[in-house]
């Protein structure tokens, strides 16, 4: 009977000391700038041709990972850039308020073990995972950037570790 408790103990203790979650923040993929306002801050200009393809190579660069959640804001570009992983994963989209990034952040740190993908934008994104770190250690994404993935790492101890990738 001591060995069976041991082992539940040692279990336990294993997979606590493995869970993780997982938040996988990107920019939109390439507006189409041809559309009127598009430039305008507060524009909601659909996504470009090069667009459209990144937001499909984007379910490729995460074939790796198991999505349990999407979240992206209300505008066309982030809800399209997450539409086919979406499709892929069979996940709703969830919308959440970019003016409310801290909130969001609360919101997510409350989850456990689990892989969230986040689409927001070039000041956006970078914010948010200053604030899922909580540390103030990425700017604002040049607006001609749209190929970067930070994977955002939070084990059970709350320890956080940043990836930046390209895809």
């Amino acid at each position: 009977m001591k060995k069976i408790i041991a082992f539940i103990i040692t279990v336990i203790f294993l997979y606590t000391a493995q869970a993780q979650t997982t938040y996988i923040l990107i920019r939109h993929a390439e507006k189409d700038t041809t559309a009127n306002d598009a430039t305008t801050m507060y524009a909601n200009p659909p996504l470009s041709k090069q667009g459209m393809e990144r937001a499909e190579n984007l379910v490729t660069a995460l074939k790796n990972y198991s999505i349990d959640d999407i979240y992206a804001t209300n505008f066309i570009r982030t809800q399209q850039t997450v539409t086919p992983l979406a499709k892929k994963y069979r996940k709703e989209i969830i919308s959440y308020d970019y003016k409310k990034l801290s909130a969001f952040a609360d919101e997510l740190l409350l989850q456990n073990n689990k892989t969230i993908v986040i689409a927001g934008h070039n000041t956006t994104t970078p914010a948010l995972v200053n604030l899922l770190i909580k540390q103030q250690k990425f700017t604002a994404l040049p607006e001609s950037v749209y190929n970067k993935i930070f994977i955002v790492s939070i084990a059970a101890n709350k320890e956080a570790t940043v990836q930046v990738v390209e895809y």
